[in-house]
C-alpha cells in the first residue's frame, strides 16, 4: 500500500519540502497583487490572465478532490463536474439575487414568472448561500454513495453510474422551468458582499481564497496519508475483500471520503464562478468529469500534487493552442495524453518515482 511520494519526500528531506512549499505558498499569494502595478509596468499582470489563473486553480482543486476517490480509494468518478457545477449554481443563485435587488432575477421575468420558487428563498444571505455550497453537493453525494456502496457497486459499474447522474443533471438544468435559467445558466453578476465582482480588488480576494482552498485540499489529502483513516483506504484500493476478512467495513470509509470530495468540488465551483461570471449546465457535461480524470493520470494519481500538475499543465496548454490553433487544439491534448499513456503510465510525477528503488 503506497502513500503519496510528495508525502515520502517530505519525509526524507523536510527542509528542502518546506522551502520548496513556502516559496511556492509566497509567489501564489503575492501573485495577484502585481495586477494592481501600472498596465505598462513589466510586471503588470492583466485582469484577465489574473481570472485564468484562479479558473486553473479552481480546477485543480477538483483534481485533488478527484485523487482522494481514486488514487486513495480505487474509485474512479466521472461525475465530479456535477458537484463542482451545483456549488458554482449555489454561489450563482446568491450573485443573481445580488443583481436583481428587490426584484426577481432577470430570466425569470424573461419567462414572466411572478415569484421566486421556494428552493430560492433565502438565497440573497451570502451564508446561506455557502452553507447551499456545501450541503447540496454533499448531500447528493450522501445519498447517491450510500445506495452505491450499500449495493457493492463499483469498478466499471460505479463509473458509468456517475457518468449517467451527471448527465441526468445536465439535461434537469436545461430546462427552463426548473429554475436555473435553462442553457443560458446565470449571468450578469454585478456585486460580491457589496464589493462590485468586476474590480481588481475583488479579483485578488478571490483569487487568494482559491489558493487558501487548494492549500487546504492539500493539507486535508497529507493528514489523510498519514493517518489509519488513510490506510485503510489504500487497503480499500488494493485489496477491499482482504480488508473486509480483517473485520473492517469498507462503505464506512468510501461513504466519508466520496462526500468530502464533493464537498471539495462545490467549493471550488462556488470560486470558479465569480471569477469566470457564468455558471450553465455545460459545466455539467460528461466530458468535464472525464477531463478530470486525465488530468488527475496525466499528473499521477495517488499522489496529491500529481494531480494539481496535471490540471494546471492541461488547462494550460488548452489556453494555448485555442489561441495558437483553435481548429487543432484537441487534437494536440489528444496527443499530449496518448504520449504520457505510453511513455509515463504513472503520470508526471511518476518521474520522480524512479530513483526510489
Amino acid at each position: 500500500m503506497s502513500q503519496p511520494l510528495t508525502l515520502t519526500l517530505a519525509r526524507k528531506a523536510p527542509r528542502l519540502s518546506l522551502w520548496l512549499g513556502g516559496l511556492l505558498l509566497a509567489a501564489l499569494l503575492l501573485l495577484p497583487f502585481l495586477a494592481l502595478l501600472p498596465a505598462s509596468h513589466p510586471l503588470s499582470l492583466s485582469t484577465y490572465t489574473l481570472t485564468l489563473l484562479g479558473k486553473m486553480l479552481c480546477y485543480a482543486t477538483v483534481a485533488v478532490a478527484l485523487d482522494l476517490v481514486w488514487g486513495y480509494a480505487g474509485m474512479l468518478s466521472l461525475g465530479h463536474g456535477l458537484f463542482f457545477a451545483l456549488g458554482g449554481y449555489a454561489m450563482g443563485m446568491y450573485l443573481m439575487r445580488q443583481a436583481a435587488g428587490e426584484g426577481l432575477p432577470a430570466f425569470m421575468s424573461f419567462l414572466s414568472w411572478s415569484e421566486l420558487p421556494w428552493f430560492w428563498w433565502g438565497t440573497q444571505h451570502f451564508a446561506w448561500a455557502m452553507a447551499l455550497v456545501v450541503l447540496i453537493p454533499g448531500g447528493l453525494a450522501l445519498l447517491f454513495g450510500w445506495f452505491a456502496f450499500r449495493s457493492k457497486i463499483k469498478g466499471v459499474y460505479f463509473s458509468i453510474m456517475t457518468q449517467a447522474l451527471t448527465f441526468a443533471g445536465m439535461l434537469l438544468f436545461f430546462r427552463n422551468e426548473t429554475g436555473f435559467g435553462g442553457n443560458n445558466g446565470f449571468t450578469g453578476f454585478t456585486t460580491l458582499l457589496g464589493f462590485s465582482i468586476t474590480a481588481t480588488g475583488t479579483r485578488i480576494a478571490l483569487f487568494i481564497a482559491t489558493v487558501l482552498l487548494l492549500l487546504l485540499s492539500l493539507a486535508l489529502g497529507f493528514t489523510l496519508a498519514r493517518s489509519k483513516f488513510g490506510r485503510v483506504l489504500t487497503a480499500v484500493r488494493d485489496a477491499e475483500n482482504r480488508l473486509m476478512f480483517c473485520g473492517y467495513d469498507p462503505r464506512g470509509f468510501k461513504l466519508l471520503v466520496w462526500t468530502l470530495s464533493a464537498v471539495l468540488c462545490g467549493l471550488a465551483g462556488a470560486l470558479y464562478v465569480p471569477q469566470v461570471g457564468i455558471i450553465n449546465p455545460g459545466e455539467m457535461s460528461p466530458t468535464n468529469s472525464i477531463e478530470a480524470a486525465i488530468w488527475v493520470a496525466l499528473g499521477g494519481r495517488g499522489s496529491l500534487v500529481g494531480p494539481v500538475i496535471g490540471a494546471l499543465a492541461v488547462n494550460g496548454a488548452k489556453s494555448f493552442f485555442t489561441v495558437l490553433m483553435p481548429e487543432y487544439w484537441q487534437l494536440f491534448l489528444g496527443l499530449i495524453f496518448i504520449l504520457v499513456t505510453l511513455f509515463l503510465p504513472r503520470g508526471v510525477i511518476g518521474l520522480l518515482r524512479r530513483g526510489e528503488k
